[in-house]
């Protein structure tokens, strides 16, 4: 095995919403960073929206959203397992998921950091809302979010970057129907430029956005903070695979144990390492890191890591509207959503709540496929006619409900299954609470409610769905040592110069997108490493 000669200051594993926070505020102090990356950069022409062929993506191909489907070098299987096997969706590359994502940018509610509290239920995190506020604000700014202050149902805000996207015929329908119930709704934040700023183009409007922004309008963090972390002296070693986090004999993270492209085997030397690898990347890699002080996986003293796995519940209903709506067009971000169902609601039988998001849809063959409430047009005689009813007269009202964190939803490691490098493949046990199911029955009635209301002629309801997006809590945040891994600053309890700072860190789900918060508390927990920075020296 090869060691690095020079000792860096920071290491950084993973390049995703919280991994490039982390590094280019660190950079931007002045720090030596080097980040591994399993994955490696996507050149924008290669990205699956430049493709005719890029709805294919969405059953099989180099873009689907799976890394069991992908299965490309720099993908490692997940075993999905529990009662409801959640179908977990990530992607490995500079930047991570962000790649991939949808861009919706909303901001967790001052009562999402204190259910215990309010509600009774899961635990509080050792920070609120307002400890988040500046460092949400100023990932705002670095990553360019567009929408329009004064939203009633959440805190004051800075200036949005960009104007709202467009609500357009879609979102102008859906909203009546809103309006026509009383319901409250808002035009989403999306990290996502109306207009040009800091350097990159407005969107413009191709819809497909989930399978990569050629033209970098959408904000994922290749082209958001890596150029100018990069710009800073920060390094990314691509095509990195860490094994495990190696310790020093007083039991400090003494730096990470990788293979390169080759399947060389390298040990990156660091004063500080920061774990960014997602709900189930980094639970992998710290079960996977044992040794003698941590037989049971590093900063496991707790038994916490891999545990209180939290997943979004969601719920697809969309209408079919006699008039064209031409959902495909215009950006794939949340043009508006609702949060009139957001907070613990006695009368509704289930504890904490769900956002409405209004959204848009694919092309044509996604229609056929039956879209996302997984509905097929049929083949035969009727299959010009319900398609010609169907493509472009759909708008989707999508239920997310907040997922409340429980131990037997968990991450181990396969016993068997491993990926390429022999590393044991992330085994994921997942069950849906009765709460999950009785907010997801609520949430269902309400949306269909709001489609007929704006005039839906017919409701396709895609009933519960396999879970598959935003991977939290499996090394979860506290004060109390026995029953979380990091703490407020995400600090590793067990072992002091290491951070663990991504969605495993979340205490509780919220009922609302969670890259907005990884990348506040990115930023905070570099601010705390930087303030501490003489301790690493």
């Amino acid at each position: 095995m090869a060691t690095d000669n020079d000792r860096t200051d920071i290491l950084v594993i993973g390049s995703g919403a919280a991994g490039a926070a982390v590094a280019w505020q660190l950079a931007e102090k002045g720090a030596k960073v080097v980040c591994l990356e399993q994955g490696d950069w996507v050149k924008p022409d290669e990205y699956g929206s430049t493709k005719p062929d890029y709805e294919v993506n969405i059953q099989r191909g180099p873009w689907n959203f799976s890394p069991n489907v992908r299965r490309l070098p720099e993908d490692y299987p997940v075993v999905e397992a529990g009662k409801d096997p959640p179908g977990i969706l990530m992607f490995n590359a500079v930047g991570g998921s962000t790649i991939h994502w949808a861009c919706h940018f909303p901001r967790f509610h001052p009562s999402d950091f204190r259910v215990r509290k309010l509600d009774g239920v899961a635990d509080d995190w050792p920070l609120t809302y307002k400890d988040l506020e500046p460092y949400y604000d100023e990932n705002d700014r670095q990553i360019g979010v567009s929408g329009m202050v004064g939203d009633p149902c959440n805190p004051d805000r800075t200036a949005r970057s960009t104007p709202p996207l467009p609500l357009g015929v879609l979102g102008e329908t859906i909203t009546r129907g809103f309006d026509k119930l009383g319901w409250y709704w808002w035009p989403s934040d999306n990290a996502i430029n109306s207009r040009d700023y800091d350097g990159r183009p407005a969107c413009t409007l191709h819809g497909k956005c989930l399978f990569g922004c050629a033209i970098g309008a959408k904000a994922s963090t290749d082209v958001t903070y890596w150029p100018k972390a990069l710009k800073k002296g920060a390094v990314i070693r691509t095509h990195a695979r860490v094994r495990e986090i190696s310790l020093d004999p007083r039991g400090r993270a003494r730096g990470a144990i990788y293979y390169d492209r080759k399947g060389g085997l390298h040990e990156a030397l660091a004063r500080v390492v920061v774990v960014c690898c997602n709900g189930v990347g980094t639970p992998r890699l710290l079960l996977n890191s044992t040794s003698r002080l941590f037989p049971d996986g590093l900063a496991n003293s707790s038994g916490q890591v891999g545990k209180n796995f939290m997943i979004h519940p969601f719920r697809m209903l969309e209408g079919v509207f006699e008039h064209r709506v031409d959902g495909w067009r215009g950006p794939f971000g949340i043009p508006a959503m609702s949060q009139q169902f957001y907070e613990t609601d006695p009368s509704h039988g289930f504890l904490r709540g769900y956002t409405l998001l209004l959204e848009r849809s694919f092309g044509p063959l996604h229609q056929a496929w039956g879209s996302f409430a997984g509905h097929p047009i049929p083949w035969g005689r009727d299959h010009h006619r319900v398609m010609r009813r169907r493509f472009g007269h759909l708008i989707r009202v999508t239920v997310l409900g907040e997922d409340l964190p429980e131990a037997h939803n968990r991450v181990e490691l396969d016993a068997d299954l491993t990926d390429s490098n022999s590393i044991p493949a992330p085994k994921v046990f997942y069950t849906y609470s009765k709460n999950s199911l009785k907010m997801l029955e609520h949430g269902g009635r309400r949306a269909r409610e709001a489609l007929e209301a704006a005039g839906a002629t017919e409701v396709l309801d895609s009933g519960v769905m396999q879970p598959g997006f935003h991977l939290m809590g499996t090394a979860r945040m506290g004060s109390d040592t026995g029953n979380s891994v990091v703490d407020a600053w995400n600090q590793a309890h067990d072992v002091r110069n290491l951070f663990i700072v991504d969605g495993s860190s979340f205490t509780t789900s919220a009922a609302v997108n969670p890259t907005s918060t990884i990348g506040a508390i990115a930023l905070r927990c570099a601010d705390g490493i930087w303030e501490r920075h003489r301790e690493w020296i």
